[in-house]
């Protein structure tokens, strides 16, 4: 049976936030059925709560933010993408500060913890969001769809004017072992050239060479280099396996990216919740012939006739 699952035991690591640059720290504890994924922050009066749901998003600027009753909790999407790969569906984070530790810049930690923790399978049957007919969306030259498939599988498509990225793009039929094994390590990047600015706007105070990939104008300047040729792409695989578990549930169906961010990945989420017809809610894990959640062919993805008729 397919079964809900929740941590074993509570795990705890501490760090700083990549933006704000300020120490916290962060326990994951295992959740009752049907609890979902929720966050506390432990060092406000009433350990204030807040379900990491699209509906409680409030800003998508360089990081996936939840808004609370005069409180934020920010850069959520690494932890997310961990607690989706691995297939948790329920979890209590507390959390002392306003912004989720960035540790490495990856997910790695957080999957770590996960395994650390151990998975506890639950009474209650895991519940999906299954996708019936193709939800795509556009802005400029950016792109994004959800196509109904049997599993969950990621198709992303990056494109930078710059040597050390280019064109990029990755297919994954997400486990938790490829997110473990192909996903979880790969870091989030930025531009040597946009430090000032970002830092101006207040952003960026904690991001440092042993939290983020730094471009420069021709090489990586992080010592060992990539961990992944192309660990860029796969990180913004990472962003938007965390992006999609705000649907609220997991998703059975196969999302298609091309050059989008959290931004635009939270627009197709709530276009998702708005358009009931296109979805629907089903116990375990069924069957849908013709569907198949294989990585797509890299000659036809299967988005762009969608993204032609746009």
């Amino acid at each position: 049976m397919d079964r809900q699952r929740t941590l074993t035991t509570a795990v705890t690591c501490s760090g700083i936030g990549l933006h704000s640059g300020a120490k916290v720290t962060l326990t994951i504890r295992p959740a009752p059925e049907d609890h979902g994924i929720v966050f506390a922050r432990t060092d406000m009066p009433g350990r204030q709560r807040v379900r990491a749901h699209a509906t409680k998003v409030g800003g998508t600027n360089f990081a996936t933010t939840l808004i609370g009753d005069g409180y934020i909790i920010s850069t959520i999407e690494h932890l997310m993408a961990a607690l989706n790969g691995h297939g948790i569906d329920n979890a209590l984070v507390e959390i002392d500060g306003d912004e989720v530790p960035i540790m490495d810049g990856s997910a790695a930690a957080f999957s770590c913890l996960i395994d650390c923790a151990g998975v506890a399978e639950q009474s209650a049957t895991r519940r999906y969001i299954q996708i019936l007919k193709p939800i795509v969306m556009a802005e400029n030259e950016k792109r994004v769809a959800l196509l109904p498939a049997d599993g969950f599988a990621i198709t992303y498509e990056i494109s930078f004017p710059h040597p050390m990225i280019k064109i990029q793009r990755f297919d994954i039929l997400v486990t938790p072992e490829s997110f473990r094994d192909e996903l979880s390590n790969a870091r989030t990047f930025g531009f040597l050239s946009d430090l000032n600015m970002m830092r101006d706007a207040g952003l960026a105070n904690g991001g440092s060479l042993e939290n983020a990939i730094v471009v420069g104008n021709y090489s990586v300047l992080n010592k060992g280099g990539l961990r992944h040729p192309d660990e860029f792409v796969r990180h913004k695989v990472v962003d938007a396996l965390g992006d999609l578990y705000l649907a609220g549930l997991p998703i059975l169906g196969r999302f298609h990216a091309q050059k989008s961010g959290h931004a635009l990945n939270h627009k197709l989420v709530v276009r998702l919740l708005e358009e009931k017809d296109s979805w629907r809610i089903v116990e375990g894990r069924p069957a849908r012939r013709g569907h198949k959640a294989s990585a797509l062919p890299a000659d036809q993805p299967i988005a762009q006739k969608h993204f032609r008729e746009m």
